[in-house]
């Protein structure tokens, strides 16, 4: 029996970057390795997508109480670029925002790589009507975080039982490669080679 295997694939061309609510003051509340690890993971993932053209969205949640997207990654959500998007929300799952259902609509995307934070939160509230409205998603496990491990280990858990595809953000960089000679293979690849290591929590 042949099994599809469509939704294991990253392409470019239909692949969106939904980044969520990775915010000045909700990243301290996270366990310190975790910070250090999502911050780099969610750089070179923004980076790809900057260098690939892909659709890139930026939620923030309350931004006047928890503040806006941290520096290093605010740096990727410019004006001039229309591929790049940011939304203010109050609901945990990015999704109940037209905005973002629209922008995914509109540029025929059938797959989103999901990072941020919290993991058992507005990320699993995310993922799940994402998975709702039938596309295929990728959750690299070191670029969302919790402030319990516990809880981030149970959401991932739970997000994979229902079809989204627990990863990682090596897997994702070099799916979205490919082949060794693609030209932005050496600047992607020692980005990944810089990333801090560590066991897999999930």
């Amino acid at each position: 029996m042949r099994v599809d295997m469509t939704g294991l694939f990253v392409r470019p061309s239909t692949t969106a970057l939904l980044v969520v609510d990775v915010q000045e003051r909700l990243l301290p509340a996270m366990p310190r390795h975790e910070q250090t690890r999502l911050i780099a993971c969610n750089e070179l993932l923004l980076e790809a997508a900057k260098r690939f053209g892909m659709l890139t969205h930026f939620t923030e949640q309350y931004p006047r109480g928890l503040g806006p997207t941290v520096v290093p990654l605010r740096a990727y959500c410019t004006e001039d670029d229309d591929r790049v998007g940011r939304t203010e929300k109050t609901t945990f799952s990015a999704m109940d925002s037209p905005t973002v259902q629209v922008r995914f609509q509109l540029a025929k995307v059938d797959t989103v790589i999901v990072t941020g934070m919290e993991a058992h939160v507005c990320v699993f509230q995310t993922v799940r009507a994402l998975l709702g409205l039938g596309l295929h998603v990728h959750v690299p496990f070191d670029a969302v975080a919790s402030r319990d491990p516990e809880a981030k280990r149970t959401a991932l858990a739970l997000l994979s039982s229902a079809g989204a595809h627990i990863t990682t953000t090596e897997t994702v960089v070099f799916d979205l490669l490919q082949d060794a000679q693609h030209p932005h293979f050496k600047a992607l690849s020692a980005l990944v080679k810089n990333l801090p290591m560590g066991p897999n929590p999930s």
